[in-house]
């Protein structure tokens, strides 16, 4: 409906000058737009409603209008229900799984997101991260960015160290193993044993040293063995989260740049040396004090992240660096920038940090230190079978069928949640609550589509034409025109909660539509069918933005 508005704002535009704000009435009664004629009393030296009155006169319906009503100073504009429903209908079901598609520019985007540290566990609150940046990357895709997904993933530094450490003091005769389970449950011991006696940090120290330096060949090899079994376990995640990337980074491959750059920032002015670490003082910019080195040389993330901005745009040309990551982190990201700008690096604007915020469960938050967490694959295991049980309620099914279904449920279940609130706010995910096969979830979302699906399935074929339609009708349609609008909102505030909550709306709308409108067996089925069908592509394109498929049946 917007390329209707722009008509009819430059209709007016012919008539009279100015800012023409052309607002969409809270009640439908009163039209699709309507003009508030206040501004240009003082210009036109004329009433309010003396102006809507003239404007009635002079302006000549266009074709898309049904007709130009006053109310009081408001000029009022309704549209011709058939032509829009043509248009819109029309065009979704040409242009397919390309309605709402546009080209918001070409320019290079590089997406870092999940960033799950191997030799930990990655549990529900790594789905946040991870759904979001699938999302996101998506969403620019579908706007015609070249978009390059990347995780950055910490497989060396004090985390490690504390897991090999625990591995060969207290778990050495247990073999290593592809196993989320396993290998976050080495890291709480770790953990818990460090807090018991904390002079075993020591050897901890001497471990990370050794690292960092590569002298000792048998913990290397150890180190290569348990990271790869920790990479597997996760890439099993991915694919089950409809995720993938182009590029994997990793902290040990920027670590030597990160202290050559930290070397190099002493040499400027710009760090210095402060009781043996390698700092950055920023407190004249409110921003504190950042540590690059340790005291002992090892070199911290906060180094490595500056070494891996400048290979982002060095070796890959990116034109803009966009980072998914948690909401503590946000002081961080303020630092690392305002030392990409300290660098005088020339792309240092060009950084974009999208925080994350938590996801509590009922009864708090979670940690991975000390294992009150929920595994992702144990909490996706108990969605799964929950799923299971509401599907074996509707009837017969077979095993294979069964499983294909309750792993998509859970999965949206999960995506839903998480993507359909501000990722800046904090979320306490509830099971019950985003399972349910009604109300604001992806169950809900799923059972839509499914049932919209059986109708064309029960209906068989027919043709595709267009009626006059009704007021639940043309909600629908309407809702189905919003979906581009809402792409580029999401695009532009990197936040899929715009596409999330349109589909729901969607969804809603649908429901709405097919409970007051009969549709097989009606004189307006073929219409109707239509409708469906349409509905059916466009929510199908609003799920695939937000990583979730579609099933057929539920």
């Amino acid at each position: 409906m917007e390329k209707y508005r722009k008509k009819l704002v430059s209709l007016i535009k012919k008539q009279i000058d100015g800012d023409i704000d052309l607002a969409v009435p809270p009640d439908s009664t009163f039209g699709d737009y309507a003009l508030a004629c206040f501004p240009f009393a003082k210009q036109l030296k004329k009433d309010p409603v003396g102006i809507a009155n003239d404007l009635k006169e002079k302006i000549k319906a266009p074709s898309f209008v049904e007709k130009i009503e006053t109310k009081g100073p408001y000029l009022n504009f309704f549209l011709d229900k058939s032509v829009l429903a043509k248009e819109i209908i029309d065009s979704v079901l040409k242009e397919k799984e390309k309605y709402g598609q546009q080209s918001l520019g070409s320019e290079k985007v590089m997406i870092e997101f999940s960033q799950a540290n191997t030799h930990k566990a990655f549990h529900i609150g790594h789905v946040r991260g991870t759904s979001l940046g699938e999302s996101l990357a998506r969403i620019l895709s579908f706007v015609g960015k070249d978009v390059l997904r990347v995780n950055y993933q910490g497989d060396t530094g004090m985390h490690v160290a504390k897991w090999i450490w625990c591995y060969q003091k207290y778990h050495a005769k247990e073999k290593p193993k592809k196993d989320e389970a396993w290998i976050a449950s080495i890291y709480v011991d770790a953990i818990k044993r460090l807090a018991e006696n904390e002079e075993l940090q020591k050897e901890v120290d001497e471990i990370n040293r050794l690292l960092d330096s590569g002298e000792d060949k048998k913990l290397l090899s150890l180190w290569k063995e348990t990271r790869q079994d920790s990479l597997d376990a996760f890439e099993n995640i991915y694919q089950e989260l409809n995720t993938s990337f182009d590029k994997y980074f990793f902290e040990s491959k920027v670590e030597k740049r990160g202290k050559e750059i930290s070397l190099e920032l002493v040499k400027k002015k710009i760090a210095e040396i402060s009781e043996g670490a390698t700092i950055i003082d920023m407190k004249a910019h409110n921003l504190g004090v950042w540590v690059l080195l340790r005291s002992d040389g090892t070199v911290l993330y906060s180094a490595k992240d500056v070494a891996l901005a400048e290979q982002k745009f060095e070796k890959y040309k990116v034109d803009t660096s966009i980072y998914v990551v948690g909401k503590e982190q946000e002081h961080h990201f303020s630092q690392l920038f305002k030392t990409l700008e300290l660098m005088k690096f020339k792309q240092a604007k060009k950084c974009r940090y999208v925080p994350v915020s938590l996801v509590k469960l009922p009864w708090g938050k979670m940690s991975s230190r000390t294992g009150d967490n929920i595994l992702f694959s144990t909490f996706k295991e108990e969605l799964v079978d929950y799923a299971a049980e509401e599907i074996k309620k509707r009837g017969e099914i077979d095993e294979k069928e069964l499983k294909r279904r309750s792993d998509a449920i859970a999965i949206a279940s999960l995506k839903y949640s998480m993507l359909r609130q501000d990722p800046n706010k904090v979320i306490v995910f509830d099971k019950t609550e985003a399972m349910r096969f009604e109300g604001e979830t992806g169950p809900y979302l799923l059972y839509s589509y499914a049932r919209a699906r059986s109708i064309l399935r029960k209906a068989g074929k027919f043709s595709h034409s267009i009626s006059a339609p009704s007021e639940k009708e043309v909600a629908l349609i309407k809702t189905l025109d919003a979906f581009s609008e809402r792409v580029s909102k999401a695009a532009s505030d990197l936040d899929p909660s715009a596409i999330a909550n349109y589909s729901f709306r969607l969804a809603q709308q649908f429901n709405e539509f097919y409970g007051a409108c009969k549709v097989i067996g009606s004189e307006e089925q073929d219409f109707r069918l239509t409708l469906v069908e349409a509905f059916c592509i466009v929510l199908k394109n609003s799920l695939h933005l937000l990583g979730i498929e579609t099933i057929e049946k539920m």
